[in-house]
């Protein structure tokens, strides 16, 4: 709420921009006063205390701070878990992966497929995912694709657009953090990259949330070189932390021969559909 209300001028609400203000942005007694609430009761709420917040007020801060579709439903998220019931709320299994799922995973031919959970980790892949992200299995026995962004310097290379990966990682495990705020790992891994990594330490007080659904991603493969690929994110309706993610390549395109020189890169290794099976954390 500290970062949103940042982001907004005066003028952008119609209010008059008098004095000299030490921070950028709305005064917190303008954002109250846009969301009819007391300025005490607003300072409660930015400073994390959200148990027994109603809708209506929830609604009125974020048409106060111009929160998009995305951030609203994170703010909701942060309120809905802010009590001590949350406390005793653990993500489902985080390592496993139904079988139904790696089946469609191994369903998938030409189009690399892998499960991401909350935390990042790639529990399941099938070989062409595995080919795909074989810098992420080099030196990892659990990849964790968060890790491997801002502690692993050949992200950088992988990564064409490695700037907006980054922000989408962070983004990602700010909406895990919401959902589960006491998720012991996922607490360690942040803090783990909070000490670890400059650019992970920035992205993470900005608190960006974003749909991750659809898109295109470029990478530059130690073996296939240059792949311009679209993606797709499905979220399984039997287990919501975790998500199926499933590239390809325009028909006809350089990228889908290149996803053809890594098919037979990968059959030539040997490689099996893997997943990672391992008790949570």
């Amino acid at each position: 709420m500290v970062s949103r209300r940042a982001r907004i001028t005066p003028q952008a609400v119609d209010l008059p921009a008098d004095g000299i203000r030490r921070v950028p942005g709305l005064r917190r007694s303008e954002v109250a006063r846009l969301a009819g609430v007391s300025i005490e009761y607003y300072t409660r709420l930015e400073r994390g205390n959200l148990t027994g917040v109603s809708d209506s007020v929830l609604n009125a801060v974020a048409r106060a701070l111009r929160l998009d579709d995305v951030e609203r439903a994170h703010l909701a998220e942060l309120a809905r878990n802010n009590g001590p019931a949350a406390r005793h709320r653990r993500p489902k299994n985080h390592h496993g992966v139904r079988p139904n799922l790696q089946r469609m995973l191994d369903a998938l031919h030409g189009a690399p497929g892998f499960v991401l959970n909350g935390r990042s980790d790639l529990v399941a892949a099938n070989t062409l995912g595995r080919a795909l992200f074989a810098p992420l299995y080099e030196r990892a026995e659990t990849p964790n694709h968060a890790r491997f962004v801002f502690l692993d310097p050949r992200s950088g290379q992988f990564w064409t657009d490695w700037e907006r990966v980054a922000d989408d990682s962070v983004a990602l495990l700010h909406v895990q953090a919401a959902r589960h705020p006491y998720d012991k790992a996922l607490t360690a891994l942040v803090g783990e990259l909070s000490t670890r990594s400059g650019p992970f330490r920035t992205r993470w007080a900005r608190h960006d949330v974003r749909a991750h659904t659809t898109g295109t991603k470029r990478v530059n493969h130690p073996v296939a070189g240059p792949l311009e690929l679209t993606f797709e994110v499905l979220t399984p309706a039997a287990d919501d932390d975790q998500a199926l993610v499933v590239y390809g390549a325009e028909p006809g395109s350089a990228s889908a021969d290149g996803l053809r020189l890594l098919a037979g890169w990968a059959a030539a290794q040997g490689e099996q559909p893997t997943e990672l099976d391992h008790a949570d954390g």
